[in-house]
């Protein structure tokens, strides 16, 4: 296990912002930092990164945490998966605490874990096989030299190369102890009926690994050099547990800072149009691998800029096919230019025939906006045909109606407009009847759906707290006075005794002695938790307050403690407007003050109505019991009334709480 003196090292040291800011286009917003949320479609930023706070909040999914925990969440890492990384990424070196590190803790790997392995080991062994043995340095290697790759970008992709022997992998894996069952599902190994020792899938093959967002070898691609053999020229890893095609993008750990920094990223087809393109400098760039685009991989690129350029080989005979692509991408909010490269050409041998320069400005000067390239390429072919002209500017409207935007979809049907020498209004009219056609395409689909869903009876559970006003605002109460010591505990508040002595207490203090005082039964689990730690930490003369509970491994409890240290109030830019209140904490003793009194007096009040809920059980079996129950209430009655009295003329009622709903 990861030695506690290693954690508190990363945590420490590594910075949230640039952490969340490798997935996420942050722009800066007063002092912290806003985008679009990386886990909920949203045209509005709500993803906010407090960098003086070191936590991070997306309001609208209301997830929020650590740097830590961002990366669990967006890589589905575990705990010592994300410390890994955040180690390797600042250089700290990982120490191991023997003593708890135990052979079954060692033994206990998930599949998970076992196939993030073999891929480890199955792209050391092929890029060692690359450089340093001689079928590999003169086969894989010299093919990629004849491709005028240089040594640095072999490196920088990881390329490798799998032998001619058809087990070569296969027996190394399994001598270093991985079952065959692991090397199956990882689609590295096959084992046919007839051959128990197994074949390697990717065998006489030039070997290009595919990354995740932050480097994990998910899977392969490989291409076969020979060309007598009758066979797939390019093979990729089956679909697995770690590597769904869908959700990739070749190249994307390489180039994510570089489309980051230009807000641009260009979009290609082939692992080495990506290779290519970055030996020549330009490293904005990401494949589809050959595979159809998905919303899955428009929206890895849409982290990190919304400005996308596609860039088309000359003679691709698939450009109309291609026009799915663009509206996807136009679905999901991106702004598209296309480029054509000249016929014979592709992004591959075009950067190696100019200079970098040269390439950056043929793609600034020739890329054009999608209506431009839909006509270019729909007309083409249809001469003077009045009817073909009529569909292909119907398809370019098409395409426009996937704007999400009101106004940019009105400028592109203003520039389709001038293009054709068409009326404005006949263009709004053919989009208003497309969209209606479409509307009613998905309700007739709905209804057959519905059709054939078996009927369900559901029983929809009541909200318990909103049903009933009385809990409502003892919960309301509870997790403001939760949220008081977990962002001001550590202060010393000034406050006098009955015989007007001055004595000093913390916020943490006030507030616990309080629910002692009340022998308070939390309503809410997650408050009972950080409590009973907090009594923890000071029996152990410990005050944990936010930052303690920020890491926290418990989502409830570290959502919480967020929502405390980020409210929602904070990210209003209230200055920019002239307008300047009270932060929240600028009167904290008052605050406390108020706070513990309204609980207080809210909790006596969700008191009598519970006592008055008894009554009726004990009003005929036990006349003792329900006069008791009838004194509770009286005695319970007279405190509400004193503290009525109280919260109405005092000094604290305009401070915070005196809210009666």
């Amino acid at each position: 296990m990861i030695s506690k003196q290693t954690i508190d090292k990363i945590f420490s040291t590594i910075r949230v912002e640039e952490i969340v800011g490798e997935y996420v286009q942050l722009k800066r917003a007063g002092s912290n930092y806003k985008g679009l949320s990386p886990f909920h479609d949203e045209k509005s930023p709500s993803f906010v990164v407090s960098p003086s706070k070191q936590i991070w909040k997306d309001f609208s999914t209301g997830k929020g945490g650590t740097a830590i925990s961002f990366l669990m969440e967006i890589e589905n890492f575990t705990y010592p998966e994300a410390l890994r990384h955040a180690a390797k990424k600042y250089g700290i070196e990982i120490e191991e605490d023997q003593k708890d590190f135990s052979e079954e803790a060692k033994n206990a790997q998930s599949e998970r874990d076992l196939l993030y392995k073999i891929h480890e080991i199955a792209n050391d062994y092929y890029q060692n096989f690359l450089w340093e043995v001689e079928e590999g340095k003169a086969i894989g290697l010299s093919y990629f030299k004849e491709r005028e790759l240089r040594d640095d970008i072999i490196k920088k992709f990881q390329l490798g190369y799998s032998p001619e022997k058809k087990n070569a992998f296969t027996a190394y894996a399994l001598e270093k102890g991985y079952s065959k069952e692991i090397l199956e599902k990882s689609g590295l190994s096959i084992f046919p009926e007839n051959t128990p020792a197994g074949v390697d899938r990717f065998r006489e093959r030039v070997i290009f690994p595919i990354h995740s967002f932050s480097g994990r070898v998910l899977g392969f691609g490989a291409r076969i050099l020979k060309n007598n053999v009758k066979t797939a020229k390019y093979l990729n890893s089956p679909e697995t547990e770690i590597y769904h095609k869908s959700n990739v993008l070749y190249g994307l750990n390489q180039s994510k800072q570089a489309i980051s920094k230009k807000n641009v990223c260009l979009l290609v087809e082939g692992y080495m149009d990506v290779i290519s393109l970055h030996m020549s400098g330009i490293e904005n760039v990401v494949a589809s691998s050959g595979t159809s685009l998905t919303t899955e991989q428009i929206k890895l690129i849409k982290r990190l800029t919304e400005n996308v350029t596609i860039l088309f080989d000359g003679d691709n005979a698939g450009i109309k096919a291609s026009f799915r692509s663009i509206d996807m991408l136009l679905t999901e909010g991106m702004n598209i230019r296309v480029l054509l490269f000249p016929d014979g050409d592709d992004p591959d041998s075009f950067a190696r025939k100019h200079p970098q320069e040269y390439v950056e400005k043929f793609i600034d000067n020739e890329a054009m906006d999608f209506i431009d390239f839909k006509a270019e390429i729909l007309f083409k072919d249809i001469g003077n045909d009045p009817i073909k002209k009529a569909e292909a500017i119907r398809d370019i409207v098409k395409s426009v109606g996937f704007v999400q935007n009101a106004l940019k979809r009105e400028v592109y049907l203003k520039e389709v407009s001038n293009k054709f020498g068409l009326s404005e209004q006949s263009l709004f009219n053919e989009l208003d009847v497309q969209r209606q056609v479409a509307q009613n395409q998905n309700q007739h689909i709905q209804q057959q759906k519905e059709a054939a869903a078996p009927v369900k009876m559901e029983v929809v559970p009541l909200d318990e707290g909103k049903e009933d006003p009385f809990l409502f605002e003892v919960l309301f109460m509870e997790n403001k006075l939760v949220d008081h010591m977990l962002m001001f505990g550590d202060i010393v508040l000034k406050r006098k005794d009955d015989q007007d002595a001055e004595y000093q207490i913390t916020v943490i203090e006030e507030i616990l002695q309080h629910f002692d005082e009340e022998h308070y039964m939390f309503l809410v689990k997650g408050n009972e938790i950080i409590i009973n730690q907090v009594k923890e930490g000071i029996q152990n003369d410990e005050l944990r307050s936010g930052n303690f509970f920020v890491s926290f491994m418990d989502e409830e409890i570290t959502s919480k403690v967020v929502d405390a240290l980020l409210p929602l109030d904070d990210l209003e830019n209230w200055a920019s407007r002239n307008i300047y209140p009270p932060n929240y904490g600028d009167k904290i003793a008052e605050q406390v003050k108020g706070d513990v009194l309204l609980h207080k007096y809210r909790y006596i009040d969700y008191l009598i109505k519970q006592t008055a809920n008894e009554l009726d059980e004990y009003s005929n079996s036990d006349p003792v019991k329900y006069f008791e129950l009838i004194q509770k209430i009286t005695l319970l009655k007279q405190a509400s009334m004193r503290l009525s009295d109280i919260i109405e003329y005092s000094p604290i009622k305009g401070i915070y709480g005196n809210r009666k709903r």
